[in-house]
């Protein structure tokens, strides 16, 4: 019988499911149509993402994420949301020989905490919030130089284009992820959640 479980030699090697505990140390929101966002006590969601936040819609227009279209074509919005970690800021800021990265610079929604490596967790990865909102991960957020000049002017550094540069090459797979609202509600400061991780595997 043991046999029927042997793995075959051309059969992808399966990592479990698991699960990670985290917190929520800071939510944010970006009210108008600048995507630098503020802190604030809570942010209300519903399908169509953060109400009254500058990504918020059912559908956003294509740009240099998605060559394969026109850009401004009328597409799905998968980017409802961006959340972030502390340690990875830190990491990112490091790196760029300033002091600090704050999530507000780089339009993040939410600041996790207690999940280790954030940024690697695959698609498919669900959030469950404590007050009831799930969010489903859609994938990594790629940092771009549109950041970067943010991070740039807000750290006040001596060259702006350089820090413009800087960003995008030392915030890769440390820069969050971005996700949708599955399912709707109100997430806030401290609350608790639980990160479902599913089975991974490489296609190749």
């Amino acid at each position: 019988m043991a046999e029927l479980f042997e793995r075959r030699a051309d059969e992808p090697e399966i990592h479990p499911a698991r699960k990670l505990l985290g917190s929520v140390s800071a939510v944010l929101q970006a009210p108008g149509q600048d995507f630098v966002t503020q802190k604030v006590d809570g942010l209300t969601l519903d399908f169509r993402g953060v109400v009254g936040d500058v990504h918020y819609g059912e559908t956003r227009r294509s740009g240099g994420r998605e060559p394969w279209y026109p850009r401004g074509t009328e597409m799905r919005n998968e980017r409802q949301l961006s959340i972030v970690a502390t340690d990875e800021l830190a990491a990112i800021a490091k790196s760029m020989g300033i002091a600090r990265i704050a999530p507000e610079w780089i339009g993040a929604n939410l600041v996790l905490d207690g999940v280790p490596r954030l940024s690697m967790l695959p698609s498919g990865t669900m959030l469950f919030f404590k007050g009831g909102v799930t969010l489903k991960v859609d994938g990594q957020n790629v940092p771009c130089r549109l950041a970067g000049r943010s991070v740039a002017e807000h750290a006040g550094m001596p060259d702006i284009q350089a820090g413009e540069l800087a960003f995008p090459k030392f915030g890769r797979r440390l820069r969050g992820l971005v996700a949708w609202i599955e399912k709707p509600g109100v997430i806030e400061t401290g609350e608790a959640v639980s990160v479902r991780v599913p089975e991974q595997w490489v296609y190749r």
